[in-house]
């Protein structure tokens, strides 16, 4: 291919050459000249020619993987400079996570609480009422809370939640509490978000299902950002999600990273797993209005917190800490040995703490902790640990057999009778009736 200024110049040779020669004209070549890009230069040719020019590096991708991971580490690293190092001040064994069940009231929030904790402790739940605390990993636990469908409890759960699990009924689709719940996230400090869609198995047609999961999908990344996880659980099966669909669920929660928020970095905070009223009952018989005096248990998250320290309680105000105490840990992480790897937890240290609901055998009320006893057929280890419930029973049986009950003096100078002496007399009494 010639250009046009070549043309032009060319022209006046040819016509001086045909005068030149007395009028017969000559035909001229054009000079060839070697190409300087495309195949033929890339191509080496026999002997050392082409060689010393050909660098296949400068014009091909040798490894896909090579250069996608190039890409994406310098993708990261000017990702990196948009965001302020945030300094985590969570304590070497840091609270368990806060994970709220969002959604519209028959979407399945308990249904999905419980075929968690059967996954994570093996145990079932009938009643769900308040936090309800499992161990997750060897360095993790988590707290589920179900969220209730108004607008004061969006409130308070957008305050505390590290992870929200987003429920929407695939059948119906997004509703507007859903929306409202989305907007109070942004007020607060938008956590980490994961949808889940149930009722899935209300679609008798393949390709509707499709179509419908398509335009959910696209839906939520519109309200969250493009690329944010989706579950799907299709249907229930004696009260449980399927058994995989769980397990992804669990695995996706167990290896998320999350980034601590700037408001909860810099200000103690505390989740109420359960409460009691330790106001004096006589005051109370005879002023029923009088302030009460409440205990309020739960883990600290944030910062510190310090006795006489203002608290605000959402629907109370703000009130002062009379006194703080250090509690033992009711569900503790699982001791760590550095000498030993150990890849999963036994079933002894997959612990569960839900005061406010039936597990455990013991429930809490407003004004009394109920123990189930039941039978003596409790494993114990031969250690001689076990469980919360069977060791809590021995110290009772025990504290039983050692006390001799009150001691009694019917007549001055005379030995003092306690309830075990008295029932040994009662017995060799009826012995000498017999």
């Amino acid at each position: 291919r010639t250009s046009p200024c070549v043309l032009l110049v060319a022209t006046p040779i040819l016509h001086l050459q045909a005068m030149e020669g007395g009028g017969q004209q000559q035909q001229t070549h054009k000079v060839h000249r070697k190409s300087k890009s495309g195949k033929k230069k890339l191509t080496p040719k026999s002997g050392t020619e082409g060689k010393a020019n050909n660098n296949p590096r400068a014009f091909a991708v040798q490894s896909i993987n090579k250069a996608r991971r190039r890409v994406a580490h310098s993708l990261d690293k000017d990702t990196k400079k948009h965001h302020v190092p945030a300094i985590d001040r969570s304590p070497v064994i840091p609270p368990p996570l806060v994970v709220a069940v969002v959604g519209p009231p028959g979407v399945g929030k308990s249904t999905l609480i419980r075929s968690l904790v059967k996954r994570y402790t093996k145990q079932n739940l009938n009643h769900i009422q308040g936090p309800i605390t499992v161990v997750s990993g060897k360095a993790r636990r988590l707290t589920f809370v179900e969220c209730n469908n108004d607008l004061n409890s969006m409130l308070d759960i957008g305050k505390v939640a590290d992870l929200v699990l987003l429920l929407v009924d695939g059948k119906f689709g997004f509703e507007m509490e859903t929306f409202e719940f989305l907007n109070v996230l942004q007020t607060h400090g938008f956590p980490r978000v994961m949808g889940v869609l149930t009722h899935l198995d209300q679609f008798r047609n393949v390709s509707k299902l499709r179509k419908a999961k398509k335009v959910l999908k696209h839906r939520f990344w519109t309200e969250i950002y493009d690329g944010a996880k989706l579950f799907y659980l299709s249907g229930v099966s004696r009260g449980f999600y399927p058994k995989t669909e769980v397990l992804n669920l669990s695995r996706f929660i167990a290896v998320m990273k999350f980034r601590p928020l700037i408001w909860r970095n810099t200000h103690p905070y505390v989740l109420a797993d359960r409460m009691e009223d330790i106001t004096d009952p006589e005051l109370l018989r005879l002023e029923p209005k009088a302030d009460r005096t409440i205990s309020v248990y739960g883990y600290v998250r944030g910062t510190h917190l310090k006795p006489g320290m203002k608290v605000h309680i959402p629907g109370c105000g703000d009130m002062d800490i009379h006194h703080i105490t250090l509690l033992p840990d009711p569900c503790p992480n699982p001791d760590r040995d550095p000498n030993k790897k150990k890849k999963k937890l036994n079933e002894k240290e997959k612990l569960l703490y839900a005061p406010m609901s039936d597990v455990g055998g013991l429930l809490y009320d407003k004004d009394a902790t109920f123990l189930e006893i039941g039978g003596d057929n409790k494993r114990v280890d031969t250690d001689g640990t076990s469980d919360a419930k069977a060791k809590l029973i021995a110290d009772m049986k025990a504290l039983d057999q050692e006390d001799e009950g009150p001691a009694i003096q019917l007549f001055k100078g005379s030995t003092l009778l306690s309830g075990k002496r008295a029932a040994e007399d009662d017995e060799e009494e009826e012995e000498d009736e017999e």
